[in-house]
Order: C-alpha cells, then sequence, then structure tokens
C-alpha cells in the first residue's frame, strides 16, 4: 500500500489526525521537501510525533528513482510533503505509476497555500483567477509570464494569487520584496505601460498557519519594503475589491482608507 500524506502549512501540529495515524502504522516513511517544508517545525518534532525513523529524499530520488514505489509492492510505504500532496504534479504522477502497476494507495490530503492564503487575504475565494509564480531569475532566464498572467486576471476583474519560488536544497526563498521588484523590472521593461504599476494595490502574506502570520495592504511602492520577517512568502494582487473585501483590507491587513471610496 502507498500512502500519499500532507502535513499542512506550517508545523508539525498541523497534520491531520487521519494523516497521523497513518503514519504511526506504516512501515516505511520518506519525505520530500524541496517542493514545501515546515518551517515551524525541526524535522526531529516530526520523527518525535509519528514515532518513527523518516528518510528525506533529494529531489532525483523522489522525480527519478520512485523506491518508495518500489516497496510498496511489499508492504506499506507513506510520502510526507508540506502542504496538500497532490498541489505538485510530480506527486500525482505517483498515483498514475501506483495504478499502472496495481498497487493500492491513499492520499491524505493536508492545508494549502492555494486556499489558505486567498482566505487569510480577506478576498472571496470564487473571485481569484489564474495562480502564478515568479521564479528566481537565472541568466537568460526572466520570464514575464508572471506579469502577463495578473495583467490577464485584472482585465476579468479576478485577483491573483502569486507564489514565489522555493529552493528548497539552496535554503532560497523568494520575499515579498523580491517578487515585488521582479514585477516591477518587468513594468519597466514594458516603458512603464502595463498594468501593474508602483501604485497597484498588493497583498503580501507570511507565514500562513503560524501565529506571527502577516497580512499587509498597500500598494506595490509601499509594500517593497516593508520587513515581512521569514518564509514562507506569497503576494495577492486584488482587482476590483467588493465593499466587505475592502473593509477587510482596510481594518485587518492596514490598507489606506482611502480604497473604500473606490467602491
Amino acid at each position: 500500500m502507498f500512502y500519499l500524506v500532507g502535513l499542512g502549512l506550517f508545523d508539525e501540529r498541523d497534520i491531520s489526525l487521519k494523516g497521523l495515524e497513518c503514519l504511526k502504522n506504516v512501515d516505511k516513511i520518506y519525505a520530500e521537501f524541496f517542493t514545501s517544508r515546515l518551517f515551524g517545525s525541526s524535522f526531529e518534532a516530526i520523527e518525535e510525533l509519528v514515532g518513527q525513523k523518516i528518510e528525506v529524499l533529494v529531489r532525483g530520488e523522489v522525480e527519478e528513482e520512485h523506491k518508495f514505489i518500489d516497496e510498496a509492492e511489499e508492504c506499506d510505504v507513506a510520502l510526507v510533503t508540506g502542504g496538500d500532496p497532490l498541489i505538485a504534479t510530480t506527486h500525482s504522477d505517483f498515483l498514475v505509476q501506483c495504478s499502472k502497476r496495481g498497487i493500492d494507495f491513499e492520499v491524505i490530503h493536508g492545508s494549502s497555500i492555494l486556499s489558505s492564503a486567498p482566505a487569510i487575504s480577506g478576498l472571496q475565494g470564487y473571485k481569484f483567477g489564474k495562480v502564478t509564480t515568479i521564479p528566481f531569475p537565472d541568466y537568460n532566464f526572466y520570464p514575464k509570464s508572471p506579469y502577463e498572467a495578473i495583467e490577464e486576471n485584472l482585465k476579468m476583474d479576478l485577483h491573483t494569487l502569486v507564489l514565489l519560488d522555493i529552493q528548497a536544497h539552496k535554503d532560497r526563498y523568494m520575499t515579498v520584496n523580491q517578487g515585488l521588484e521582479y514585477l516591477m523590472s518587468i513594468y519597466d521593461d514594458l516603458d512603464r505601460e502595463g498594468m501593474i504599476s508602483p501604485d497597484t494595490l498588493a497583498m503580501g502574506i507570511a507565514r500562513v498557519g503560524s501565529r506571527d502570520v502577516i497580512v499587509k495592504a498597500g500598494s506595490i511602492s509601499e509594500l517593497i519594503g516593508f520587513d515581512f520577517g521569514g518564509p514562507l512568502h506569497c503576494i495577492v494582487i486584488p482587482s476590483k475589491l467588493h465593499i466587505v473585501e475592502a473593509e477587510y483590507l482596510v481594518e485587518i491587513a492596514g490598507a489606506d482608507p482611502k480604497i473604500l471610496d473606490d467602491v
């Protein structure tokens, strides 16, 4: 049997009771933390909670070797990951492999940034459009697609959840500030004629699921120098606001009350 278990957002206490029961009873547990990780918990704390040793896999072992699926033909094996395990398409492929090989499997979901960030933003979930991700730029790699995705959503009066690059193997996690700087660089490349400018209303969100979560709204020029603290971060670009959404941004996220004049 193969189990795919989501650990949730922030620390070991976010795992569901169903997930905890599963991990206490399987024969072998593997983990991957390159797509996400729990910043409020240590690896040792997770092992202590489940009462078993956990083998952490590097990216190549997860995406290429798949030894956990081979072992699931003979015993009960779990692969754990931060967030909800099926958000990453890499993980859905494991279920396809199990199906082809006649291996029984079960998915135990965890809380995900895709639902938690829009929720804590105070914006209406059904008004979100396409999700986009800002990558760390590299040599000859500086795509404009994140900017373009936000523009397309704005044209349809849809909010945008902007995920920020994670390179866990390098202990490198993009900040809200870096993400906004990336967008402003594209704005400059477009001769400052794009829809997302320094005056655009944005939200920076940090450490969703923790006690010290930050939800801060303001113009990009205001947020770009704000200290959001440690990872993980994400950005939300609101579109046209309903009065209830605008009041939340003012009262909870510290937005300028002038935004109430536009709804």
